[in-house]
């Protein structure tokens, strides 16, 4: 069995060698050898030259023929929950929504990022009991990252 955290090791190697804001999210082996290694960038998308890069590092330091391995490497996708405290970062200013472990589902602007709480603008749009008229409700949700279960991009166009 091929060690996950030798494919970290070769991973942040050539990702630090890169030094162009890329960092890991994620890496997984399965059983029948099957390394999936996901990183993202901190500026916007990851190349595809980098991918190579960081596969072949990761290819040429690994020996087939002791153990026959299948290698992909790809940004997480922008479906994806966010896994990494640099995502969070990367995302700030955009709209996300938030499970939490008590299953309230959160939508809106993530303003504040840190390693211990996230902040969402939430905008809803409400009756005014007085006068019946509607109008935006601003809350500000503030949450401990232990709270967090799943943190996702809203996706528009």
């Amino acid at each position: 069995m091929i060690a996950k955290k030798e494919i970290i090791r070769l991973a942040q190697e050539r990702i630090n060698e890169l030094d162009n804001g890329n960092y890991l999210v994620d890496v997984n082996i399965s059983s029948k050898n099957a390394i999936n290694v996901r990183m993202d960038n901190l500026h916007g998308g990851v190349s595809v030259k980098d991918c190579v890069s960081v596969s072949r590092n990761i290819e040429h330091n690994l020996d087939r023929e002791q153990e026959d391995f299948e290698l992909q490497v790809s940004s997480p996708g922008i479906d994806q929950p966010f896994m990494v405290q640099q995502q969070y970062l990367k995302n700030v200013g955009r709209n996300v929504t938030v499970t939490t472990f008590s299953e309230e589902i959160i939508s809106g602007e993530l303003i504040k990022a840190d390693q211990k709480e996230i902040s969402i603008k939430e905008i809803k749009t409400e009756k005014n009991k007085l006068t019946n008229k509607k109008q935006q409700v601003e809350t500000i949700h503030q949450l401990s990252m232990s709270e967090v279960r799943e943190t996702k991009l809203i996706i528009s166009f």
